[in-house]
């Protein structure tokens, strides 16, 4: 039973999903993250939103990269490189088993859900951690030269160069919600639903593709409030404002709010886009968004918390 359901992708929203988790009560926090930047890769089934967000809450993320695990060796994408293999995406020595593991246990019909509520247990994550789905979806991104791009091309591959004009998630019109989500938004103990600061194109926007996802969180009697990924109008890490800008919007909040328009109750923007707090068209919280430490983790989850409070009654609660 979860008071509180998050979506998610990866670095940033897991930022704030941690912060949840120290000023929440044990057992009262659940994430649904994105499973559309899975892919195959060496053989191997890769799933960067989990692994990070996994990681993050155990204790194991690498504060200086921003992904995969602390105190992390590269002997074997270095022993990979000298028989021409593919390292242009690198898997550490010590991430290469939560890849192995996952690997074969989907081969042997474990469903993604299953296998990661026990990866959490063994790593002493309370947190719910909810893949969004169990069904195989793969975000593509088009871009006006290169033509689509698997997600992870374009992110690592080319790292975010090429310029976008759409972008789609393949398989996602034949996926199922996965019954942890459905548990999760059915709680009967749910009383906010918080949509993390990840890109709301890349990270979001694939949650929200599953077919009943949308619904269900439109219908849900609690307010639904969003924190902006848009600080003065700059991402603090990933493309974001970029993409925004190639698909014709400008990188502010406001586009933020127009983007999520119908599920929404509130928005969460910083404090120096306060200005900007009239002009959205939805109630506002003014707070410090940018996270550099546990601290403003914290600082973030209270005030998010104490937001949907106040929303308590409004249109897409009542």
């Amino acid at each position: 039973m979860s008071a509180v359901l998050a979506l998610s992708g990866g670095v940033g929203g897991a930022k704030l999903v941690l912060g949840l988790s120290a000023v929440l009560d044990q057992g009262d926090l659940a994430v649904a993250v994105n499973t559309a930047d899975d892919f195959e890769h060496l053989g191997l089934h890769v799933s960067p939103d989990l692994d990070t967000m996994l990681y993050t809450l155990a204790g194991l993320s690498d504060p200086v990269r921003g992904w995969g695990r602390a105190d992390e060796s590269w002997n074997f994408m270095s022993a990979l490189g000298t028989l021409g293999g593919e390292t242009w995406f690198a898997l550490g020595d010590r991430d290469l088993a939560i890849h192995v593991e996952r690997t074969r246990r989907l081969r042997a019909g474990e469903s993604l859900t299953s296998i990661v509520a026990h990866m959490a247990a063994r790593l002493d994550v309370a947190v719910r951690i909810v893949p969004i789905t169990d069904s195989p979806v793969r975000t593509v991104v088009h871009t006006r030269d290169d033509g689509p791009l698997p997600f992870q091309d374009y992110f690592v591959r080319h790292r975010c160069a090429p310029v976008v004009t759409a972008i789609s998630f393949a398989g996602a019109a034949e996926a199922r919600p996965s019954p942890a989500f459905a548990a999760a938004i059915g709680d009967p103990e749910l009383r906010v639903v918080v949509v993390a600061p990840s890109n709301p194109w890349l990270s979001i926007d694939p949650i929200l593709a599953i077919p009943g996802v949308r619904r269900a969180l439109e219908g849900v009697r609690v307010p639904v409030v969003a924190v902006s990924p848009i600080i003065h109008g700059l991402a603090v890490k990933g493309p974001t404002a970029k993409i925004m800008r190639e698909l014709g919007m400008e990188p502010t909040s406001s586009a933020i709010a127009r983007h999520y328009n119908g599920l929404i109750d509130g928005l969460v923007i910083d404090e120096s886009d306060a200005a900007d707090a009239d002009r959205i068209g939805i109630p506002v919280k003014v707070a410090r968004t940018l996270m550099n430490d546990l601290d403003d983790r914290r600082h973030l989850a209270r005030a998010v918390l104490a937001f949907a409070e106040t929303l308590a009654g409004t249109a897409n609660s009542a």
